[in-house]
């Protein structure tokens, strides 16, 4: 068996067969845009460590709009199969773009003293030979061996030795800050291809990962009047917050923060009480939801929905799991919270709502990939890894302890997908703040949803009155044609009881073939296709559409509830068997073969 894999011109004719294109619209007013808001380059210090010395915002540009372009590490000729809508360069604020102007020797020194040249020309020798053989990292292990991760050793070598060292940081910082604004600029085209604005904003206490993604409708020219806000100016969220609010009035820009990764936060991503310590309010909530109303459920590294330990019931909830904090023992044991997981923040949420009145986890949810080579590369057999020493197969392979992540261990994800009114900074900016979006494993599985209850119908990210009337779910679902067909179409909903106890179930609603629910209404799965021996698989299962409409069988009207909708696709082979087969080896020793990518819709949620 072959990989099924179509031409451009077979790909648009099979869309012509579907309820509607790849490209369709929910009503005259929307768009469907594809696109990565999580992207580093060269401008990233630990991006730029482990290899990628060549990969600037330029290249991130290209690649995302079907440009061939140079892989920054391995040097061969790389493309996406399908261009992106649009594109966010999010480059860690902390110390941006100076790792490279070091290596580079573009950090100006406007301090005479002889000591501190020397100290600069020293440690830059140090930081180009370590690169230059590999291991990039090892300089600060080395520099600040107390430190728990080497990246949280050169966040802290940054902040700690770089400003008394290099005087120069902050005007290293400014200046890749203006050439990436000027490329984005360059390659803007609004309606066909849209450079938004963005950074990281990287905290890690303790190894939790904290990280946020923020985006702004900003034009280069009025984003050039700020630097972006880092963890080295607060590492509390609640003061990012507060200078995304200042930067707007001042700027008449628009911002948003987007939580990543909250699948390694410790339980703190969602918790009940705040960084500082204390109980959260109904102020704190109103200002999360107000600055975060979309959050990365999938990317790189790992999958953020669920988890098996806290949706025991739930027979997909193991996929793609990533346990591996961001620390030096990268051993140290995992333990999926509350906190950590999408599904049971939107539980959270429904009962913070009834004690506050507030809902600080009233999220939409996106995809995207966090990839630190330049190349937003989610296609499964088109994944150049998350850094540029993993797009060698080699590099992907597990070691013989097994120890901490490699590339098998994390995926080809993500993309997120955006109902906008048009392809513009201002039309998807207002998309993620009304949480019309949704987010893919990888493929562009095309996704609709409306709800109602006897009154106007709502589209995913809404909110509905409760009422007499059942809220009543309507669900379209497209295969992406360069991908598999689809296997099932199912509803999750979360609800919160009159004793403040929060639960959660899963439906299917809509399903391929023949199949029939078993006396226990579980579904048989969908099958197999996929060849362990040559990494092909076949159409031959699965729907290229599904619909449903549904309306909510355990209904009551005095609880508050959430439904979402999850869609997956049949088996198909994984990056990792690809790469072993490539190798020569009959299966990976790490992560699985075969994968079922799916997507995601932002909630619709049932308010008393």
């Amino acid at each position: 068996m072959r990989p099924v894999l179509l031409s451009r011109v077979a790909a648009l004719a099979l869309c012509a067969l579907l309820p509607w294109a790849v490209r369709a619209e929910t009503a005259p007013s929307r768009v469907l845009l594809w696109g990565d808001t999580h992207l580093h380059t060269s401008y990233s210090f630990d991006a730029f460590l482990n290899g990628n010395l060549t990969g600037d915002p330029d290249v991130a540009y290209r690649f995302a709009r079907g440009l061939p372009v140079i892989h920054p590490y391995n040097r061969t000729r790389v493309q996406l199969q399908t261009p992106l809508d649009f594109l966010v360069v999010t480059d860690h604020a902390e110390f941006y773009g100076g790792l490279r102007d070091i290596y580079n020797d573009g950090v100006q020194d406007p301090d005479p003293n002889v000591f501190l040249k020397l100290i600069y020309w020293y440690q830059t020798r140090q930081i180009r030979n370590a690169i230059d053989s590999g291991d990039g990292p090892g300089f600060f292990r080395e520099q600040l061996p107390t430190q728990s991760d080497p990246f949280e050793a050169a966040e802290r070598w940054v902040s700690d030795t770089a400003s008394q060292v290099i005087p120069g940081a902050e005007v290293s910082a400014r200046n890749a800050w203006q050439r990436m604004l000027a490329m984005a600029d360059a390659h803007n085209e609004p309606g066909r291809f849209t450079t938004l604005i963005g950074w990281e904003w990287s905290t890690i206490p303790g190894g939790a990962n904290l990280h946020r993604v923020v985006v702004t409708d900003a034009k280069p020219d009025i984003a050039s009047r700020f630097l972006p806000f880092s963890s080295t100016d607060s590492p509390f969220p609640e003061d990012l917050w507060t200078w995304m609010e200042a930067t707007a009035q001042a700027t008449g820009a628009n911002f948003v923060a987007i939580p990543h990764n909250s699948n390694i936060s410790k339980g703190v991503m969602f918790n009940r009480m705040t960084l500082r310590n204390e109980p959260m309010n109904a102020a704190y909530a109103a200002h999360r939801a107000r600055f975060e109303p979309v959050v990365e459920i999938t990317q790189i590294k790992g999958d953020s929905e669920t988890h098996p330990a806290l949706s025991p019931d739930d027979p997909f909830a193991d996929f793609e799991t990533y346990p591996f904090y961001i620390q030096q023992d990268r051993g140290a044991p995992y333990e999926a919270l509350p906190g950590d997981y999408v599904r049971s923040a939107l539980r959270t949420g429904l009962a913070l709502d009834a004690e506050l009145g507030a809902n600080p986890f009233r999220f939409g949810v996106i995809g995207s990939t966090d990839s630190h080579t330049a190349l937003a590369s989610a296609e499964e057999p088109n994944f150049w890894g998350k850094m540029a020493y993993d797009s060698v197969p080699e590099r992907k392979q597990g070691n013989a302890l097994n120890i901490g992540p490699t590339g098998w261990s994390m995926q080809a994800g993500g993309l997120a997908a955006v109902w906008a009114e048009e392809n513009s900074r201002e039309a998807i900016l207002a998309a993620f703040q009304r949480r019309e979006v949704y987010a893919t494993s990888g493929p562009r599985i095309v996704l609709k949803v409306t709800a109602e209850n006897g009154s106007d119908p709502v589209n995913m990210g809404g909110t509905l009155v409760a009422s007499a009337a059942a809220p009543t779910l309507t669900v379209s679902a497209a295969k992406d044609p360069m991908s598999a067909n689809l296997d099932r179409v199912q509803i999750v909903k979360g609800w919160l009881d009159a004793d403040n106890n929060t639960h959660e179930a899963v439906f299917d609603v809509a399903w391929s073939g023949n199949r029939q629910p078993g006396v226990d209404g579980t579904l048989p799965p969908v099958g197999d296709t996929v060849d362990r021996a040559t990494g092909g698989y076949t159409n031959t299962i699965g729907a290229a559409s599904l619909e449903a409409t549904w309306t909510d069988p355990a209904y009551d009207p005095t609880q508050r509830s959430f439904y979402y909708v999850r869609v997956l696709e049949i088996p198909t082979p994984r990056h990792s068997l690809l790469d072993a087969l490539a190798l020569g080896m009959q299966a990976p020793t790490e992560g699985p073969q075969v994968i079922q990518e799916r997507a995601y819709s932002s909630a619709v949620w049932v308010t008393p």
